[in-house]
Parts: C-alpha cells; structure tokens; sequence
C-alpha cells in the first residue's frame, strides 16, 4: 500500500480579500475532491488573500497508480487560469516504511 500527497503553492488571480480568496478556493477543493476521488484542502497560507497552499492525498496499491493521481490532479489545477502555481512538493510512503 502507498499513500502519495501533493501539495500546491498557489497565487491567486484578480482576489481582494479572504472572502474572495474563498470563493475560488473551495471550489478547487470540490473539484478534486469529486472528480479525482482524493483528499484535498486548503493547508496553509490562511491569513494572506492571493497565496493558497492546498494539499491532496491518495491511497493506492502501488506507487505508479499513486502518482498517475497525483500526475491528474496537477494537470487539473493547472487547467485552471485564476490560478499560477507556484512550486509543488511531492511525497510517497509505502506501507513497508
């Protein structure tokens, strides 16, 4: 079993505020969570209204099917134009660590 996390450093379009920072933020989160059937959230940079850090994890027999996931869910936060991503931060561990 490997577990694999994916975390996004992310800068944030036309936001002026933490309201309107939420409001393209947890839809991001959404959408991973729904269409790539993985953990997400928004981790870190709570306080500043044009940085995001979000995190997603998955859970999979092997490492290559964990990082076809993580590989998917890059490309689709990549789709995204209100977003730059930043810098990424990949990390796996196997159940015999």
């Amino acid at each position: 079993m490997f577990t694999g996390t994916l975390t996004f450093d992310l800068l944030l379009g036309d936001v002026h505020s933490l309201k309107g920072k939420r409001s393209v933020v947890r839809p991001l989160v959404a959408e991973l969570r729904r269409s790539l059937d993985v953990a997400a959230a928004e981790t870190g940079s709570l306080d500043l209204h044009r940085r995001a850090e979000v995190a997603v994890a998955v859970v999979a027999p092997d490492a290559a099917r964990c990082s076809d996931v993580l590989d998917r869910c890059e490309r689709l936060v990549a789709a995204h134009p209100e977003f730059q991503i930043l810098s990424t931060r990949r990390q796996f561990l196997s159940s015999d660590d």
